[in-house]
């Protein structure tokens, strides 16, 4: 007869019960230690994540967010080149996709897209880069876009307050005053009106502004 194994001996080891594993889940591999729930770093780097989880924004934009919520520069600088080192942060990227939505469906012109990038706190250089995607054409073929469009809106008025509107609308949208000229004198024509204001040369650009 087999007697029965003693307590201790070298028999299989049972396998841990769920309860041991559910304890044992929130261990870092590796005997780590596990990261304090006040590390600093860590929730401004959660809080960066959040963020940019909502939609992308530029380093100088994480950067305030930080400031806002009470963490000190030295954390905000680390997390944010963590989050830059990883490709998570890129303000060149970001002004390239801001720059193709902004002029696609607001119809803004190079000078006001890199003005509102400049805004969200991206360099000069990485603003004006990312406007130049926007090459001439495009600029032009966008404003006479918007001119046909607001032509609609405008029928009632006399022809001083109709080119008033216009240029203002395309001024307001970062078009230089030269191709906002052109643009509604040609469209004005387009439309079948005889309009001889914009051919002034003594016209200013204050003139086609409204107050």
């Amino acid at each position: 007869m087999v007697g029965r194994q003693p307590r201790g001996g070298t028999g299989r080891r049972r396998a841990p019960g769920p309860a041991a594993e559910e304890a044992g889940a929130g261990e870092p591999a590796g005997g780590a230690a596990p990261v304090p729930p006040d590390d600093p770093v860590q929730r401004a780097k959660e809080l960066c994540l959040r963020l940019l989880t909502a939609r992308p924004r530029t380093r100088a934009e994480l950067h305030q967010a930080l400031m806002r919520r009470g963490f000190g520069e030295d954390v905000a600088e680390q997390v944010l080149g963590r989050l830059d080192d990883v490709g998570l942060v890129d303000d060149a990227a970001f002004a390239e996709v801001w720059v193709r939505s902004r002029h696609t469906h607001q119809g803004l012109g190079r000078r006001a897209l890199v003005a509102e990038l400049r805004r969200k706190g991206v360099a000069e250089s990485v603003a004006a880069e990312a406007a130049a995607t926007v090459d001439d054409e495009a600029e032009e073929d966008r404003a006479r876009q918007l001119v046909r469009r607001r032509l609609r809106t405008v029928g009632g008025a006399d022809e001083a307050a109709r080119v008033r509107r216009l240029a203002g609308m395309l001024a307001r949208k970062g078009y230089p005053p030269g191709l906002a000229f052109r643009v509604v004198r040609d469209e004005l024509r387009r439309a079948g009106e005889d309009t001889d204001l914009l051919d002034d040369p003594a016209l200013d650009a204050d003139d086609l502004t409204p107050d």
